[in-house]
């Protein structure tokens, strides 16, 4: 599936070439990503990226999909033995390439670094991770979302005497539910517009309190929640939507000490009156994304059963299904996640 000109479309392709220390993956599963919509709508930001870790081109072909899991079908020259061919192997989303900078390309940002969304990936060895056991391929392939609200959580530190509120139920905020669960954090207040989504974040990963902000303000649920369990902490806030305004709604809309972590994104960009955030005495940190022990941790509990991300998975496609796919992933209402089998479904 290659962006190209703003368009997408199923074609062939030359096959990547592992280079030095990498490897040849045939994707297995792949998900869709909010922030492959944000690539195709927004190119102006990866034309200009300072970074240089991703890169919008309209005249180069770009492979998107970041999050997966293939088999090992090459070595690249310099490899280990770490990786027989044949097993199945996902990997941080990063492509050490020639260039600029510090030479790390986003797989599936990058003319440099294809993406998932194809038959075939490249990967560096070093940052892979082979996978065993009978965890399905489509659980692993959430390794990367599911990692998201692992580092904001862990970064949030919930005290005991803490109630956090989770804002949004797409997939970063159940990641965010899912890590703040895991953790024994309790109770767990989550806002959503989509009552399928408040109801999937408080059956499959642990959220106690659900509400509707069309009807019920985030904060003054969590001002009753907090005397009804006599817990006087302040509010840690994780916001997962990225929609303009919303950050600085919550910020007048908070109490005095509240932590915001924003992990939504704003792609768009935005502005905060920061004159209000000092008044309301607010803590805002903002992220890239998961750090390594995030993402690694992440595939353990993965692997080992401690968390079940399928749940989220609303739809599995093929290659031909991902342009109407990416088109649901732009609206609350489409599925948390969807899943993408380039190859056909996986044994």
């Amino acid at each position: 599936m290659v962006l190209r000109r703003g368009r997408l479309e199923v074609r062939q392709t030359p096959d990547p070439v592992p280079g030095p220390g990498e490897l040849l993956l045939k994707t297995s599963s792949t998900a869709i990503c909010a922030s492959d919509v944000h690539f195709i709508d927004h190119p102006e930001l990866g034309a200009d990226d300072p970074t240089g870790r991703s890169l919008y081109d309209a005249d180069r072909d770009i492979v998107l999909g970041h999050e997966f899991v293939g088999e090992v079908l090459a070595h690249g020259p310099g490899c280990s033995d770490r990786f027989p061919i044949g097993a199945r192997v996902t990997s941080i989303p990063t492509r050490l390439v020639n260039g600029g900078g510090d030479g790390t390309r986003i797989i599936g940002q990058h003319p440099l670094a294809q993406g998932s969304f194809g038959e075939l990936v490249v990967v560096a060895e070093v940052v892979a991770r082979q996978v065993d056991g009978a965890v399905s391929s489509d659980a692993v392939a959430l390794t990367d979302a599911f990692a998201v609200g692992e580092f904001y959580v862990r970064s949030a530190n919930v005290q005991p005497d803490e109630i956090p509120i989770v804002i949004g139920a797409g997939a970063i905020g159940l990641s965010a539910v899912a890590a703040l669960a895991a953790r024994g954090v309790s109770p767990i207040i989550v806002s959503d517009y989509n009552s399928a989504r408040r109801d999937l974040a408080s059956d499959a990963f642990g959220a106690h309190v659900l509400l509707d902000p069309a009807v019920d303000s985030p904060f003054d649920v969590w001002r009753q929640v907090r005397a009804e369990n006599d817990m006087w902490g302040a509010a840690v806030v994780f916001e997962c939507v990225g929609a303009p305004g919303l950050l600085q709604h919550l910020v007048d809309s908070a109490d005095m000490g509240t932590r915001l972590y924003c992990a939504g994104g704003w792609y768009t960009g935005d502005t905060l009156d920061v004159t209000a955030a000092t008044r309301q005495g607010v803590t805002i940190q903002f992220g890239g994304g998961p750090m390594p022990q995030d993402w690694y941790g992440t595939l353990e509990a993965i692997v080992t059963g401690r968390l079940d991300p399928t749940p989220s998975i609303g739809a599995t496609i093929g290659l031909d299904e991902v342009p109407e796919a990416l088109d649901q992933a732009r609206g609350s209402a489409g599925p948390a996640r969807i899943i993408v089998h380039p190859n056909g479904a996986p044994a």
